[in-house]
């Protein structure tokens, strides 16, 4: 509270705009966060944010869906392939109240408060964990999932989910001609051409409570703050000596200053961390300033890598955002990036 009025929650964006999916009423980049007008309403409060390829997401408390950007496989879930500058109410399950959405790119999965994942868009590569099906402008439920799940994430062409007991399933073939690319000890595993979700091979002992994907890559967040990768780190954006991490590794606490993570977000090549102390740091890919900082930042020499990959064994540790300390929620789309601060 504030000089007795209640203070209104604000929601900013920037990045890469070409479809909308900023919410701010046009297709225009943005460079720097820039407040969402109008949204959310004086009579919502947003509980989770997400970005995807061309489309962004916003859940309210009520378990309301808001979605916007490109639309052409039904990505949206509104019913149609419409694209959309602001964000609109996905009324095509309203009777259903949504915990949490992430956005790949051209398809969404959706959690719902009792545990059940939804998913709507692409299933070209088996995405959407949904069989014999190109495509779907409506939610549609998950199959084979035996599990309550308590949190979800999408990828480019991958998705990949969290049961109740911690462990990690993984779906789609979006990371499978990469993987082949770089085994050299015969066929990949299973995992990583799973139309359905399996289980991530390498993390049997690892209790997580975080699962992120990028667009080559995936990332676990254990119980105890850290961080399991693995997939493309073409951008460095698994902080590992090598081009493809096949099975699941751990990073360091030391990129970290030593600190345990609290959560983590990734774009398709960028990722951003908090620490419990509510630190911020960012790192990888930043053709288009999703990290939130420049080149001229210490340590941040060479930062805007447009087009070039990182050698093998040069690894840039993170930097840390110090504008978004403290950020109650952050997501990141494919080459931009949202933040609620305040």
């Amino acid at each position: 509270m504030s000089g007795g009025k209640e203070e209104r929650q604000l929601l900013f964006t920037w990045g890469s705009n070409s479809c909308g999916q900023l919410g701010v009423g046009s297709s225009d980049d943005v460079l720097s966060p820039e407040h969402v007008p109008g949204f959310p309403s004086q009579r919502s409060i947003i509980r989770s944010i997400g970005g995807g390829g061309s489309h962004s997401a916003a859940v309210t408390d009520s378990g309301q869906l808001y979605v916007c950007g490109q639309n052409k496989n039904g990505q949206l879930g509104l019913g149609h392939c419409e694209d959309i500058q602001c964000f609109s109410l996905c009324s095509a399950i309203l009777d259903i109240r949504v915990a949490k959405i992430s956005c790949g790119w051209d398809f969404s999965i959706i959690l719902t408060e009792n545990g059940h994942l939804l998913s709507c868009g692409s299933n070209a590569f088996g995405q959407l964990g949904v069989t014999r099906q190109k495509s779907s402008s409506v939610p549609k439920p998950v199959q084979n999932v035996k599990e309550k799940v308590v949190d979800i994430t999408a990828g480019l062409r991958h998705s990949l989910a969290l049961t109740e007991s911690g462990q990690t399933l993984q779906w789609g073939s979006g990371l499978a001609s990469h993987a082949k690319r770089f085994c050299h000890r015969g066929a990949i595993h299973p995992f990583y051409t799973a139309e359905e979700p399996c289980l991530v091979p390498g993390l049997e002992d690892v209790k997580a409570k975080q699962v992120i994907a990028g667009s080559y890559h995936s990332v676990a967040l254990s119980g105890v703050g850290e961080l399991h990768v693995w997939g493309s780190n073409k951008y460095g954006q698994l902080l590992h000596p090598e081009c493809f991490v096949l099975q699941p590794q751990r990073i360091e606490s030391a990129m970290f200053q030593g600190e345990q993570m609290r959560a983590v977000w990734s774009g398709w090549s960028h990722l951003i961390a908090q620490t419990e102390t509510g630190i911020v740091f960012s790192w990888g890919r930043s053709n288009y300033c999703q990290l939130g900082r420049n080149s001229s930042v210490p340590g941040g020499k060479e930062e805007n890598m447009k087009h070039e990959s990182v050698p093998k064994g040069n690894v840039k540790p993170p930097v840390c955002i110090p504008v978004l300390a403290g950020a109650s929620q952050i997501a990141c789309g494919s080459e931009h990036t949202l933040a609620i601060c305040g």
